[in-house]
């Protein structure tokens, strides 16, 4: 398809909406035209994790790479909904663009804010008016039930606080945790196992909350523990590989010593980046996949 066919002096988005209703016309790609909104829900999640893969990678190609493939399961999503008679790729772009308006009027209108944290007071302030217009009066409706419960915990955590509900202070936090440490090992002396999970929740929770007052992300905090862990490991693996030996419960003293020695040489900190040339365009798996989709 020649460029010039569908351009004509248009925006790159206008392209972009015009290749969308190529793919989907009668003469298009017969994949793409089997798509509906259930489909492609996947497909948006996958788009997602990989934009958050590519902005670790430290690599602007990858990142502007990926972002255009999540702009365009976006634009994917209003066509199919646009021929469904629901909303078009405008209606979103103008939805977005008036709610943004509207939860800044320290910007675009009279109200004057100083501090970060008095806008994200505000904005959780005009969001409960939204939702009282909209009849919900829930300030946690807009969280998602499937999120992932550390990302959960924190979105729920951070607008309780908005409002005022929250410890006073990061000392009264440590306390909370010390407290909920209590509680889980005398429910681990008890031998329920649902007392257990519930005191493991009430921990983990107590955990996201010292990480929030603390500017901390748990996600990320929890991610870079994965690969420093990872890090390690791979020393111990190594130490073992060059005496003829493999992870086994038997050569636990050798991992220890090992895991220590790795402890020490193994940077404790890591950007958690791939090399340039690692991962633009994805293992040939997900490169199979993504041309299955044109």
């Amino acid at each position: 398809m020649r460029r010039d066919s569908l351009e004509g002096g248009v925006s790159e988005m206008d392209r972009l909406k015009q290749i969308m209703a190529r793919l989907r016309g009668p003469d298009g790609c017969p994949w793409d035209r089997e798509q509906t909104l259930g489909s492609l829900a996947t497909f948006l999640l996958e788009e997602t994790h990989e934009v958050l893969d590519a902005m670790g990678s430290g690599t602007a190609a990858a990142h502007r790479e990926e972002l255009g493939d999540l702009l365009f399961q976006i634009v994917f999503q209003a066509r199919v909904a646009e021929e469904e008679g629901s909303f078009d790729l405008d209606d979103v772009m103008r939805d977005i663009g008036d709610k943004i308006v509207r939860r800044h009027p320290h910007v675009f209108g009279d109200a004057s804010l100083e501090t970060s944290e008095q806008v994200l007071k505000q904005w959780e302030q005009i969001k409960v008016e939204e939702r009282r217009a909209k009849g919900d009066g829930s300030m946690f409706s807009g969280v998602p039930e499937e999120l992932p419960a550390l990302l959960k915990a924190m979105r729920i955590s951070s607008k309780a606080a908005r409002v005022g509900f929250d410890w006073p202070d990061l000392k009264s936090l440590l306390e909370k945790l010390e407290e909920e440490k209590r509680e889980l090992l005398h429910a681990l002396r008890g031998g329920a196992k649902a007392a257990v999970q519930e005191e493991v929740g009430d921990l983990l929770f107590t955990v996201v909350n010292v990480a929030r007052q603390a500017g901390i992300d748990p996600e990320l905090a929890l991610q870079e523990c994965n690969r420093k862990f990872l890090r390690r490991f791979a020393y111990v693996e190594e130490g073992l590989k060059r005496r003829g030996l493999a992870p086994a419960p038997e050569h636990r003293e050798l991992m220890d010593d090992l895991w220590n020695q790795a402890k020490q040489k193994v940077r404790r900190t890591s950007p958690g980046r791939r090399s340039p040339s690692a991962g633009i365009s994805g293992s040939a798996s997900r490169r199979a996949r993504k041309s299955a989709r044109s």
